[in-house]
């Protein structure tokens, strides 16, 4: 496929904005960015006139749990352990391949609606997950939830079969090792992972640090180590990877995360409303650690939306620095966009640039949150919401345009079909 985007206004690599260009897309890669061209004799596909409409990189969402969707809005008002053993656990338990599939479509059209191309999903069943991935076309990173009580624990089998997918070679789907958290698990299961991060030399990624109970608890555990302390006395961090949430890191932690280059990855959505604690970001980004940001789950936030995610991680830093200053737009951007990438382990699909992934997303400025245009960035950050993804592109594929997905399933089929699941599954 050949396809031209003209009349774009572009966000560069360095989030500067190119006015008036076209940008070409030949196959999975961006072939052509160049000023507007009155004269062209080449036959496309398809030409996309954006009408000054801006082309942005993919957003990456580099925590979540997509099919838990289904649990949307069914325990909200609760803290973290009642929330997870009370709700999450028990009926996750219930859980089929079918479920799994179906509600991880669900969340992958609610992502591409807000303008994400890819995520870094952790859920119950892989082979589901990667399956919907492939369907679908979207991108995902699936990091395992291995947990003790799991009836198959199966990673090295994940990581040969899944980083290559129906020979997808890990263009769509690759795997990550991981596993849910340092409370789910045992000794035995920190040895066995750690020894496939050495054989793969694969980074590792896990919920850490959370809750100040989970480091409490952890404490107590192994002598005053903290989960980063543990999984460094494991050897788990030695090829870098992620923490998911990291709100109560030490300044041991932060030792760790620099010198591993682990991603402290901030879900400020679930964390305020769970009530877990604001991550100190702009105190990791002094230290030099990279930050990245994801929604974590449907369950918990209840929505998987960058946009909310981008303007909480900004402002709840103003707030408990008690300077506006902190964290600008820019930086922002570079958190979803190219550090979301390193997450995700698609490092050319991180800005918009001749020769990377075709991951690209246009930005609908026609409505009032987005005029005037003071500063394009400044507006995408503070102002803009999903009503302005116009279109999402993955791959070279538009997947989602003006309210409509395009991805090789009737989007009222699934809303209906992920309704009559989840009234199964509660029944069972």
């Amino acid at each position: 496929m050949l396809i031209k985007f003209i009349n774009a206004n572009v966000l560069n690599k360095n989030f500067d904005v190119l006015e008036n260009y076209d940008l070409i897309v030949e196959g999975n890669r961006i072939k052509t960015i160049r000023p507007k061209l009155t004269n062209d004799d080449t036959t496309y596909d398809r030409v996309i006139n954006c009408n000054g409409n801006y082309l942005i990189p993919g957003i990456k969402n580099s925590h979540t749990h997509n099919a838990m969707v289904f649990l949307r809005s069914m325990s909200d008002d609760l803290p973290l352990g009642d929330w997870l053993n009370k709700y999450c656990f028990p009926n996750e338990a219930k859980l089929t391949y079918e479920d799994v599939y179906y509600f991880t479509i669900l969340g992958i059209m609610e992502n591409l609606s807000s303008g994400v191309v890819g995520s870094m999903d952790m859920y119950l069943d892989n082979y589901a997950m990667a399956e919907a991935s492939i369907k679908t076309g979207f991108r995902v990173n699936i990091c395992d939830t291995i947990q003790k009580f799991n009836k198959k624990i199966a990673p090295e089998e994940y990581y040969v079969s899944l980083n290559n997918y129906k020979g997808d070679n890990g263009n769509l789907v690759k795997y990550t090792l991981g596993f849910h958290a340092e409370y789910t698990n045992t000794k035995e299961l920190f040895e066995r992972i750690s020894g496939l991060t050495h054989k793969y030399k694969s980074a590792f990624f896990t919920h850490n640090s959370e809750t100040k109970k989970e480091v409490d608890e952890c404490k107590e555990r192994w002598g005053g180590l903290t989960p980063t302390q543990v999984f460094e006395e494991f050897g788990l961090y030695d090829y870098g990877g992620g923490g998911y949430h990291s709100v109560y890191l030490e300044d041991k932690d932060m030792e760790i995360y620099k010198k591993h280059d682990v991603v402290a990855i901030t879900c400020p959505g679930s964390n305020v409303k769970l009530a877990s604690g604001i991550a100190p970001i702009k105190k990791y980004l002094d230290y030099g650690i990279r930050v990245a940001i994801g929604t974590d789950g449907p369950a918990s936030n209840n929505a998987i939306d960058m946009f909310r995610e981008m303007y909480l991680t900004t402002t709840l830093q103003k707030v408990t620095n008690k300077d506006a200053a902190v964290l600008n737009a820019k930086e922002i951007l570079k958190m979803t966009m190219i550090n979301g990438a390193f997450c995700l382990g698609h490092t050319d699909g991180d800005v918009i640039e001749e020769g990377k992934l075709a991951d690209i997303v246009m930005i609908d400025v026609h409505k009032p949150n987005m005029q005037p245009l003071n500063t394009f960035i400044n507006n995408l950050v503070y102002s803009a919401s999903k009503i302005n993804v116009k279109l999402t592109m993955v791959d070279g594929k538009v997947l989602y345009e003006d309210g409509k997905f395009y991805i090789n399933e009737d989007e009222e089929y699934v809303y209906k079909k992920c309704n009559e699941l989840l009234t199964y599954l509660l029944n069972r």
